[in-house]
């Protein structure tokens, strides 16, 4: 999307929160691939997708500087929760200072360590599952997680087209582009989901 769609867009949607205003910024000056960091559009299309579906267990892979965990917890219904796994241990201090001093943030329970030996230590049953952790193991997560999902239970995978590359998996064969496009067709053909990109 070119910058001046975007302007647009940004201008004709709900306001960003001031606290994660802040968090982007902060993201953005202190952290390597910023990029990484959900951002004012993808944050608020979190918030209503979490508002329309009302999910009480929420589980996020990739939890990053903890922008789309923020998101994700603030319209949870009352007793909700968000779990977000984070492979890097070196976040565990910034992002537990970030949930106990951010709106929202109680609601939001942090587990470090790599997501498939996470994912099978957690006795939760999942309304809502946000995938955006490591691309070559989209699959493999779901597998892990199929068995954990409530009926009508929703699965939001980021970076599905990546960037276009997915459209070209011969010139783009590299991991993450060949994991993509192999989660995207597992999700196609699976007979217990009902897909959409």
């Amino acid at each position: 999307m070119d910058s001046i769609n975007e302007d647009y867009i940004l201008s004709h949607i709900s306001p960003e929160p001031e606290h994660l205003q802040r968090l982007y910024r902060h993201t953005h000056l202190t952290h390597l691939y910023p990029r990484m960091c959900s951002g004012h559009l993808q944050g608020r299309l979190l918030s209503m997708l979490v508002s329309m579906i009302r999910p009480r267990r929420v589980l996020e892979l990739g939890t990053f500087t903890g922008y789309s965990a923020l998101c994700l917890a603030e319209t949870l219904p009352e007793g909700g929760e968000v779990h977000t796994v984070e492979l890097d241990d070196e976040m565990e201090e910034e992002l537990e200072a970030l949930f106990a001093s951010s709106p929202g943030g109680d609601r939001v329970k942090l587990h470090i360590g790599d997501a498939m030996q996470v994912i099978p230590t957690l006795d939760e049953d999942w309304d809502l599952v946000y995938i955006d952790a490591n691309k070559r193991d989209y699959t493999a997560y779901l597998d892990l997680l199929l068995p954990r999902l409530r009926p009508g239970s929703f699965i939001i995978a980021d970076n599905t087209l990546w960037d276009g590359k997915v459209f070209d998996t011969a010139a783009n064969h590299d991991p993450q582009t060949l994991g993509l496009d192999a989660f995207n067709t597992f999700v196609a053909s699976h007979p217990r989901l009902s897909s959409v990109i």
